[in-house]
C-alpha cells in the first residue's frame, strides 16, 4: 500500500467517525424523537446507535469496496469460538463477584441490557471494528498510531462517571488500557471482532451484576478479578498462536508502521 492510499484512508476514516460523533453528540435529541414512535425505550436506543452509524457503515464500505462490509468489520467470523472463549476470559470476574461482592438488587433489564449487550457491541463495532481496524488493515500504519486516537476518544467518554481528579485519571486510565486490549484481542484472533465484543459485554455485565462500583474505575478486589480476566485472555491467545505455530501478529515490527505492498 503506497503512503497516498495510506492518507486517503486515514482521511476516510477521520472524516466518517467525525460524521458519527456529531450524531453521537445529538444521541438524546435522536432517541427522544425516535421513543415518540416506538414507545420503547430500549428499541429507541438500538435505533438511535444504528443512524448515528450511518457514517462508519457508508465509511467501510469506501475504504475497501472488494470486502464485504461485515467481514470488513470483523463480524463475519467464528460465533461460537468468540463465545467459548469470552466465557473462558472472563471467569474470574464472575468468580469474584459472586464471592466478594453482592448481587446488585436494583437491577432494571432494560438498563442492563444497554449497558451490556448493546455497549458492547456498539462500541466494539464503532472503535474497534472502524476506526481501529479500517486503520491498521487498510493503511500503513501500525498498532499504536492506529488504536491511539480511538482510544483516547472511547475513555474520554467515561469521564462523566466523577469528578473527582483523582478517580478521573484512574477512569481514563482503565478505559484507555481497555481500548488497546480489545484491539490486540481483535487482531490477534484474526481479526475475529465478536471475541472483543463478547468479552467486552461479559465484563460489563459483572460488573453490573455485582455491586462492584458505580463507576468503571472499580476498587482494588474489582481490579484484581479484571486483571486476572486480563491476563487469562492475553495467556490464552499466546499459547493458541504457539500452538498453531503462528506468530503474534502485533510484534515489534507493526508496532509503529507496517509493510503493506499494493493489492
Amino acid at each position: 500500500m503506497q503512503p497516498n492510499n495510506t492518507v486517503k484512508t486515514v482521511a476516510l476514516v477521520g472524516l466518517s467517525f467525525a460524521a458519527y460523533y456529531f450524531l453521537f453528540e445529538n444521541f438524546k435529541f435522536i432517541k427522544t424523537g425516535l421513543d415518540t414512535v416506538t414507545h420503547q425505550g430500549l428499541l429507541s436506543y438500538v435505533l438511535t446507535y444504528l443512524i448515528i452509524g450511518i457514517p462508519i457503515f457508508f465509511g467501510t464500505y469506501l475504504a475497501d469496496r472488494e470486502t464485504n462490509i461485515f467481514k470488513s468489520l470483523g463480524l463475519a467470523a467464528n460465533i461460537p469460538l468468540a463465545t467459548g472463549l469470552s466465557i473462558l476470559f472472563t471467569l474470574p470476574m464472575f468468580a469474584g463477584g459472586w464471592l466478594s461482592f453482592s448481587f446488585n438488587l436494583q437491577i432494571n433489564l432494560q438498563q442492563l441490557i444497554a449497558g451490556t449487550i448493546v455497549a458492547g457491541f456498539m462500541e466494539e463495532l464503532y472503535f474497534r471494528g472502524f476506526l481501529f481496524g479500517q486503520l491498521f488493515r487498510n493503511t500503513n500504519l501500525g498498532f499504536l498510531p492506529s488504536i491511539f486516537f480511538g482510544a483516547l476518544i472511547f475513555a474520554s467518554g467515561h469521564l462523566y462517571q466523577s469528578r473527582d481528579i483523582g478517580e478521573l485519571s484512574g477512569i481514563f486510565a482503565i478505559t484507555f488500557a481497555g481500548a488497546v486490549f480489545f484491539a490486540w484481542l481483535y487482531v490477534e484472533w484474526n481479526y475475529n471482532l465478536w471475541v472483543s465484543i463478547f468479552t467486552h459485554t461479559l465484563m460489563n455485565l459483572s460488573w453490573h451484576l455485582f455491586d462492584m462500583n458505580h463507576t468503571a474505575l472499580g476498587d482494588i478486589k474489582a481490579n484484581v478479578f479484571r486483571a486476572l480476566t486480563i491476563i487469562i485472555a492475553i495467556t490464552c491467545t499466546v499459547l493458541y498462536k504457539k500452538k498453531k505455530n503462528k506468530k503474534l501478529t502485533i510484534c515489534r515490527q507493526t508496532l509503529m508502521m507496517q509493510k503493506k505492498s499494493n493489492p
